[in-house]
């Protein structure tokens, strides 16, 4: 058993009651978009770079916001492996596209939870409880 976890920031961007979910090349399930932080990176510098990569998109800095924080196991990892997701809001610049890994981005309600990752349908669950999806 393997009690590794991978720390993880990621983006809740919403759109007509729904969030925005991605996947990668390879991969069944969906999950909120973001990633790792590199050495000394911020929360804030690495979500900005990590988003601009998966979705093109430029985060506005100062609207940058704490939602909350998710820990699930992690998809397709060995027995054990968790995730820890850090979720952001934060306004942004562009319209949002698959980008280097991500294969795939759509727009989730709670009705699409057997497609996420045990962490993303975490984050999904609270996003209805709080009201912000349907």
């Amino acid at each position: 058993m393997s009690d590794k976890i991978i720390d993880k920031l990621g983006l809740i961007a919403l759109s007509e009651n729904k969030v925005a979910m991605v996947r990668s090349h390879n991969k069944s399930l969906f999950y909120i978009p973001g990633g790792k932080r590199e050495q000394g990176e911020s929360d804030e510098q690495a979500l900005c770079r990590e988003i601009e990569e998966e979705l093109t998109l430029n985060l506005v800095p100062g609207s940058i916001g704490f939602y909350g924080e998710f820990i699930g196991l992690a998809d397709g990892k060995d027995g054990g492996t968790q995730v820890r997701i850090r979720c952001y809001f934060a306004d942004y610049q562009g319209i949002p596209q698959p980008a280097a890994e991500i294969a795939e981005l759509a727009w989730f309600t709670s009705e699409d939870l057997p497609r996420c990752s045990t962490t993303a349908a975490a984050v999904l669950s609270q996003l209805k409880q709080d009201g912000l999806v349907k």
